[in-house]
């Protein structure tokens, strides 16, 4: 039997003020005593912070018969909480609709399950504590066991997050590989919001693929230095096209390899592209707006898909907004992979590369051995400043 010991968790803050007592004029006016009032409104309720904790059991991380992992074991409450395995099912979340969870069993059945109250009342960094590529583990319940209700989420091992309203959004958890979407034409190429999800990849543990679509829409030759500049860095870069065909051949090649997401702005075409791959998805798909040129966030829910080839994709919804999520200003310039050789030759061992004298970063960025574009997207992540048009 698997060890046990109780923990203390956080609860979100109960925003709810209590109910004040009414009629204290009519209780005034009827002149009972002051201790039978006081004996019979008496309760006994802890206040403050102690109001929004709870105890709960745990696993004991590498304990005979624990499914917890030493890993996991330092994350939150929530992969850690003791359960009966025995009544409960493993599953993983291919979908969300509100409150509504759709976990596929290994065998392919799908259970409709809503989330245990003590899970959504931990206090965690991100928006929810469950997210599409999930596994759990879920109780069946209803007449028919038919439904369930998600006892306890694992350990993720490869995320894609961002911030979002000062809060984490996970976009896809327990992902191999990331396809880093970004139109050529309609609506346009941004190199700082591709810099961005390579962070991001990098943070996550994630291998990133940049995808350049819409191929058929331009002079290719024009573009040859985006796919020369990440290339030159290590990261594979692949030109696409739905309408021509163009490097869909790579693409299958690599979705069969684990898990997929697929990201990228609103109106890159990232549905277009898996229509293409795997005929009869019938994801939808809409024209970019002819008024503010940008997407119009057809695909609204993120969903993980079996393809036919082998393999799963999780198309995810389009973002117009990407911030890093858990990384100071002093970080960031670790995730970008050509800045590496040149930091141990600046003059101040805490340099931000922005403004001070004598910094090899900045002298690298004179001399052309550091792109411009590359060094433009470190200093808007540095001031955390939005990218224009997105």
């Amino acid at each position: 039997m698997a060890k046990k010991k109780k923990i203390r968790i956080e609860l979100n803050k109960n925003r709810q003020k209590r109910t004040r007592a009414n009629d204290f004029t009519r209780a005034f006016e009827n002149k009972a005593p002051a201790s039978s009032e006081s004996v019979s409104g008496e309760r006994v309720r802890p206040k403050g912070e102690m109001s929004r904790h709870r105890t709960i059991m745990t696993d004991v991380a590498g304990a005979p018969g624990s499914s917890v992992s030493a890993d996991a074991s330092s994350g939150n409450a929530s992969n850690r909480r003791a359960i009966d395995e025995s009544t409960c099912l493993t599953g993983r979340v291919i979908r969300i609709h509100g409150l509504i969870c759709i976990v596929q069993t290994d065998d392919g059945k799908t259970f409709p399950c809503h989330v245990r109250r003590v899970l959504k009342s931990m206090a965690i960094d991100g928006r929810n504590v469950v997210t599409v590529g999930d596994r759990v583990w879920f109780r069946p319940a209803g007449a028919g066991g038919d439904e369930g209700f998600i006892e306890k989420v694992e350990g993720r091992q490869g995320v894609i997050t961002r911030g979002y309203r000062g809060r984490q959004h996970v976009l896809a958890a327990n992902v191999d590989t990331v396809f880093i979407v970004s139109a050529l034409a309609e609506p346009g190429l941004k190199v700082s919001l591709i810099d961005r999800y390579l962070a991001a990849a990098e943070i996550g543990g994630v291998r990133p693929v940049i995808v350049l679509n819409k191929a058929d829409l331009v002079d290719v030759s024009l573009y040859q230095w985006v796919v020369g500049l990440y290339t030159q860095l290590g990261y594979e870069t692949i030109l696409t096209s739905a309408a021509d065909g163009r490097g869909l051949d790579q693409l299958r090649t690599l979705l069969v390899q684990g898990v997929t997401a697929i990201s990228g702005q609103s109106g890159v075409g990232k549905s277009s592209l898996l229509n293409v791959v795997q005929p009869g998805l019938n994801l939808k798909v809409r024209e970019v707006s002819d008024w503010t040129t940008k997407g119009k966030h057809t695909t609204t829910t993120a969903e993980l898909i079996r393809l036919e080839q082998g393999g799963y994709v999780v198309d995810t919804p389009g973002l117009r907004q990407f911030e890093l999520w858990g990384v100071v200003p002093g970080e960031i310039e670790g995730h970008f992979i050509e800045f590496r050789p040149y930091i141990p030759l600046c003059r101040f061992p805490d340099c931000s590369h922005t403004h001070e004298t004598r910094c090899a970063v900045k002298e690298a960025v004179y001399w052309g051995q550091i792109h411009p574009g590359r060094y433009d997207s470190y200093l808007k992540l540095y001031h955390q400043r939005p990218i224009e048009g997105s």
